[in-house]
């Protein structure tokens, strides 16, 4: 347990001129050690050989996670833990990390997934909770500047790099899950955003995954999820594959004449005031129901258009 502490035990004291930078990376490295996301690192990644290797490498994976959430972009910003010994104890060098990330394969993939779900739910249970579960579905473009990278391609913005998905949660912001696909992959791919939502869902509490597998009986379901994507999310292998995890859409409509004439057809006294997710309504916008049918859509699926001012300088 001692070994796999993501950061040092230290000692506030007043009335010393002394500081500390990194202390509230420490906090995140202290929250990490209390809810075994570094022992449960730890027990996912075997070492073989005839000794272990210097670095546990929980403590090394959660030594990573922790300068990421401080604003670190590569395994170079290690250096800003590494030259706290006092706060962070020992830090791996730049080759001992990437040779840790090389020896990840599926099956250790598998096991720090299952330890950051456990971790998670640790949290949760002593009152981090989120009220409601809303996660949101997105793709983005991961530019790279080297042809020689594995996984990559050309994409639709004639870049070169990386298209990963990705699922976060709502609440907080935490990302959930991601999978990394190839510059040219699609968008509104919908068994991507399946796949990254069923990792999502894994992620979960079992209290919170109930009932939201592929197949599953609606009854079971003890806390309903909803799930948001933009326009790429408007397509039928998605929607059908989250009504069939009895989770909840919000997609983006695409553009259409149907829709237009929708929407033109909304009279005047039917637009109300719309609010944001605070409930303080939104400035100059308003909301309306459209009266159009949608086929191939599941049943109850409504149309909402919301309409408003544009800011200064917005693409419209």
């Amino acid at each position: 347990m001692n070994g796999s502490r993501v950061v040092e035990r230290v000692r506030v004291t007043v009335g010393d001129r002394s500081t500390a930078s990194m202390v509230g990376a420490h906090l995140l490295g202290e929250l990490a050690d209390r809810t075994g996301l570094a022992c449960g690192y730890s027990a996912a990644v075997p070492w073989t050989g005839e000794r272990a290797p210097g670095h546990d490498r929980g403590r090394l994976f959660a030594q990573v996670a922790v300068m990421l959430a401080a604003g670190g972009r590569g395994v170079a910003d290690m250096a800003a833990l590494r030259d706290q010994p006092d706060l962070f104890g020992d830090v791996a060098s730049g080759p001992t990390i990437w040779r840790a990330v090389h020896e990840i394969d599926a099956a250790v993939l598998g096991g720090l997934r299952s330890a950051r779900g456990a971790a998670r739910e640790r949290a949760w249970a002593a009152g981090s909770a989120p009220a409601h579960i809303v996660l949101d579905v997105d793709a983005s473009l991961v530019e790279v500047h080297s042809e020689n990278k594995e996984g990559t391609a050309s994409n639709y913005k004639h870049g070169f790099g990386f298209h990963p998905m990705l699922c976060f949660l709502d609440a907080t912001g935490e990302a959930l899950a991601a999978t990394l696909r190839p510059g040219n992959a699609a968008a509104n791919s919908g068994a991507d955003q399946l796949e990254v939502v069923d990792l999502a869902i894994a992620q979960l509490p079992a209290a919170q995954q109930a009932g939201h597998r592929p197949g599953d009986d609606p009854e079971q379901v003890l806390h309903p999820v909803l799930v948001r994507a933009d326009t790429a999310g408007a397509v039928k292998a998605f929607v059908d594959g989250l009504v069939a995890r009895n989770c909840e859409f919000s997609v983006g409509g695409r553009v259409s004449d149907s829709l237009d004439a929708a929407i033109a057809r909304v009279p005047a006294d039917s637009w109300v005031p719309a609010v944001n997710s605070d409930g303080q309504r939104r400035h100059h916008a308003e909301v309306a129901e459209l009266d159009i049918t949608m086929a191939g859509w599941p049943t109850g699926t409504r149309a909402i258009c919301r309409r408003e001012t544009p800011h200064p300088g917005a693409q419209l």
